[in-house]
């Protein structure tokens, strides 16, 4: 193998270094880090795959058994505990907080009255849209008292409290497998409380996440950013750079919207052919 190691050579190699030094220097100094838009949209990517796996096995009736195992549930719940940290951890960057906070509660309401019409049975109420645009909302007046807690005891914090919150939807304190507490039933009665995550007896939603464990892993999010500040170390989401992946992310809640009924006309019209 022969290395170049001539003068034009290596003045090419400088000049490709310090492009990509002066790339990464402008990204972060307008607020773009293409890190959170890599994981974005690769967790995104999980999210259509799986939910066309979904579709398949409950609206076409493809027997696929592995898709009932623990292995597709922590499939799932790695994508929707991405997405909810990660919504949490962006939080704290750029501006226009309340818009950004409507928009996504906005489209949250729009999946609930599309599937209500559409596809009554696999309507979404509460779905992860609408968790992810009312922690935003909420997520401004809270901080005024959140910014004086340090990052470390609220990261510690918001861990502890997802932890020990994280079976409330099934009536109990516990995280997973482990139930510790058994909660009143009479605290489970209508569409508020299903809504802070205490559902109502027989609610049904195909995509259903309470305020209530979620907010509290929106808060490790928060307070991880907020570490990462506080040490300066968010130079770390300057890369790496998967520009598809980084496409994909920026675009996310569009692709997100449409993904579903894209997903469901495509397979309707191939189980047809």
């Amino acid at each position: 193998m022969n290395v170049d190691f001539s003068g034009d050579f290596v003045a090419r190699k400088c000049r490709h270094v310090e492009r990509e030094s002066r790339m990464v220097e402008n990204t972060l100094q307008k607020g773009r880090y293409p890190l959170p838009d890599v994981i974005r949209g690769t967790v995104l990517v999980n999210a259509v795959v799986y939910h066309m796996i979904w579709d398949l096995v409950y609206i076409l009736g493809v027997d696929w058994k592995w898709y009932s195992t623990r292995g597709a549930y922590w499939w799932q719940q790695a994508i929707c505990w991405t997405f909810i940290l990660l919504s949490g951890f962006c939080w704290s960057m750029g501006e226009r907080r309340l818009k950004r906070g409507l928009t996504v509660f906005g489209s949250g309401l729009l999946v609930t009255a599309v599937t209500l019409v559409f596809m009554p049975q696999s309507k979404v109420i509460f779905g992860v849209l609408t968790l992810i645009g009312s922690a935003m909302l909420l997520w401004i007046p809270l901080e005024k008292l959140l910014r004086y807690i340090a990052p470390i005891p609220g990261l510690a914090g918001s861990i502890l409290l997802f932890g020990i919150t994280r079976n409330v939807g099934d009536g109990f304190l516990g995280f997973e497998r482990w139930n510790l507490l058994a909660l009143p039933q009479t605290w489970y009665r209508n569409l508020f409380t299903t809504y802070l995550g205490l559902p109502e007896k027989n609610f049904y939603s195909t995509d259903y996440f309470g305020l209530f464990p979620w907010l509290f892993l929106f808060g490790v999010g928060y307070f991880l950013y907020r570490l990462l500040k506080e040490r300066k170390w968010l130079v770390v989401l300057a890369g790496p750079r998967i520009r598809p992946l980084e496409f994909v992310g920026r675009h996310s809640l569009e692709i997100y919207l449409i993904h579903q009924p894209v997903i469901y006309g495509f397979l309707v019209l191939f189980s047809y052919s």
